[in-house]
């Protein structure tokens, strides 16, 4: 038994029953009942007609038993250890207060600046080699070849 569907309700029609409209350029519409063909041939819209099947898909009616709404997992928070610190030493960087962090930070470039003096007083600067007082000549004098005579 072969069950057509009507082309404007979406309904279904049984076998013997409904009307077939095949229009010029043969494209075929079946119908179940003279109301649905009155409607089509108005050229109402279907989507705007409540009781069909295409105004009840659109407007998600009567699917909610069907399909129950999805659970979101919630996600969960975790906190880990960076590469250079550990948690607990993270957990006490957030809790220390602002006074404390400046003179950390001070404290530390006091020390960087103290180092950088040690290094400088250790790299003293070299004597120059002595300078010699001979006239200067080019390459190109010691080969012999055309220089500044």
């Amino acid at each position: 038994m072969k069950v057509e569907i009507d082309s404007f309700s979406g309904y279904r029609i049984y076998p013997s029953k409904g009307k077939l409209f095949v229009r010029g350029d043969s494209k075929v519409f079946r119908f179940a009942s003279s109301k649905n063909a009155s409607l089509f041939r108005q050229r109402k819209n279907p989507r705007k007609i409540a009781w069909t099947q295409v105004y009840r898909r659109m407007h998600k009616k009567g699917i909610t038993e069907e399909v129950a709404k999805k659970r979101s997992r919630r996600t969960v928070k975790h906190q880990r250890g960076i590469v250079g610190a550990d948690l607990s030493a993270i957990a006490a960087k957030r809790n220390q207060t602002a006074a404390i962090r400046t003179q950390q930070r001070l404290a530390a470039i006091t020390k960087a600046k103290t180092e950088k003096k040690e290094k400088e007083s250790k790299k003293a600067k070299p004597a120059r080699a002595p300078v010699s007082t001979a006239p200067r000549v080019s390459k190109q004098q010691m080969k012999g070849g055309k220089g500044g005579r």
